[in-house]
């Protein structure tokens, strides 16, 4: 039986958009509390969280989670060390629906939460939908953009329109 889900990307992006500052840390600045509440209740509905090693919600529920965590550290995809629900996936080594598949995902709401180079695998895989908000007061020179450079440089708000996803 295939799997059927539903793929989300969920982003915050400062002035010059950026998702994050020099270091790969989101300052609290660049959230605000409807954001938070409409992005803490995505992930209840969630059924499976897909992020970087940088990226994390910062939930108390984090732990309970069921997640993927991209990396290039393993061949292909091996249980996480940090989080019990997780496994560290390169996407190199084996298929997102693979990947799914070792980790017992049979289905429902994918929530990807960056960073670029996740969001940017996810361009290709396929979203269904992507929550951008912009913190038009906020500006971190140097960060990181929401998407990798190169391909799907740019405004993110271009890159999606390339991907066929409409704002709105």
């Amino acid at each position: 039986m295939p799997v059927v889900c539903r793929i989300e990307g969920f982003a915050i992006v400062s002035a010059d958009g950026h998702i994050a500052d020099r270091t790969a840390h989101m300052p609290d600045i660049l959230k605000n509390e409807e954001d938070q509440r409409f992005f803490d209740a995505s992930l209840d509905r969630a059924a499976l969280l897909v992020h970087g090693r940088h990226s994390h919600e910062g939930h108390m529920n984090s732990h309970e989670r069921r997640r993927l965590i991209l990396t290039r550290r393993v061949p292909g995809i091996a249980p996480n060390p940090d989080f019990p629900n997780a496994m560290s996936w390169n996407p190199s080594g084996v298929t997102f629906k693979a990947a799914c598949a070792a980790l017992g995902f049979e289905g429902g709401l994918v929530a990807v939460l960056g960073g670029p180079e996740v969001y940017s695998l996810f361009l290709e895989i396929g979203y269904d939908c992507f929550h951008l908000s912009r913190s038009h007061n906020v500006k971190l020179p140097g960060g990181l953009p929401v998407f990798a450079r190169g391909r799907h440089g740019g405004p993110a708000e271009e890159a999606l329109r390339r991907a066929g996803l409409v704002p709105g």
